[in-house]
C-alpha cells in the first residue's frame, strides 16, 4: 500500500545534527546551525508562550560561538541575547539537536517567532505547519480613527 493509499504523510526525514556534528558543520563550512526550545507558561503545557533559540556560528578564526536568544512570542524585546564562547556552552545545550542554516545579523532584531521562521526557511528543511509571521497581514486602525485623549487622562484623575 502506498503512502497516498494509506492517506498518511511520509515520515519526516530528521536533518538535525547532534551538537558535535553541528560544530563540525559550522567550523568546516563557516556556516551556522540552530536549535529551538519552546517555553511554556506554568500550568499551560498546551501551547508555548515563547522560545529559546540557540545559534551556533563560525567565529571566523577556526572556532565557533553560540548566540542564545530567549523571548516571548509577539514581543519586540528579548529576555536574553547573549554571545557565549565555545568553552562556556552548558551541557544541556550540548544535548540539543541542530539544523544547518544561515542567518543575517539583522534577523536578531526581529520578534522571536519571525527569527525562528527565517532560520527554519534558510535551513531548507520542510516546515509545512510553520506559520509565516513575517508576511502575515498587518492589522491597523483606519486613518480616521482617533484615540480619545480623555481616555488616557482618565487613569490619572482621582475618582
Amino acid at each position: 500500500m502506498s503512502t497516498e493509499e494509506n492517506n498518511q504523510q511520509p515520515p519526516f526525514e530528521d536533518q538535525r545534527l547532534s551538537f558535535d556534528e553541528a560544530v563540525r558543520y559550522v567550523v568546516q563550512r563557516k556556516a551556522a546551525a540552530f536549535a529551538v526550545h519552546p517555553v511554556f507558561e506554568e500550568g499551560d503545557e498546551e501551547s508555548p508562550s515563547g522560545a529559546r533559540v540557540f545559534v551556533l556560528a563560525a567565529d571566523g578564526q577556526g572556532g565557533y560561538t553560540l548566540r542564545y536568544l530567549a523571548g516571548r512570542f509577539f514581543s519586540g524585546a528579548y529576555a536574553a541575547d547573549d554571545l557565549i564562547a565555545a568553552e562556556d556552552i552548558p551541557d544541556r545545550v550540548r544535548e540539543l539537536r541542530f539544523l544547518p542554516t544561515r542567518f543575517e545579523d539583522e534577523w536578531f532584531s526581529d520578534q522571536i517567532q519571525v527569527l525562528i521562521g527565517k532560520l527554519m526557511s534558510s535551513s531548507g528543511a520542510p516546515a509545512p505547519h510553520m506559520p509565516d509571521y513575517q508576511n502575515a497581514p498587518q492589522k491597523q486602525a483606519a486613518a480616521e480613527v482617533v484615540f480619545p485623549m480623555a481616555f488616557i487622562d482618565a487613569a490619572k484623575k482621582p475618582h
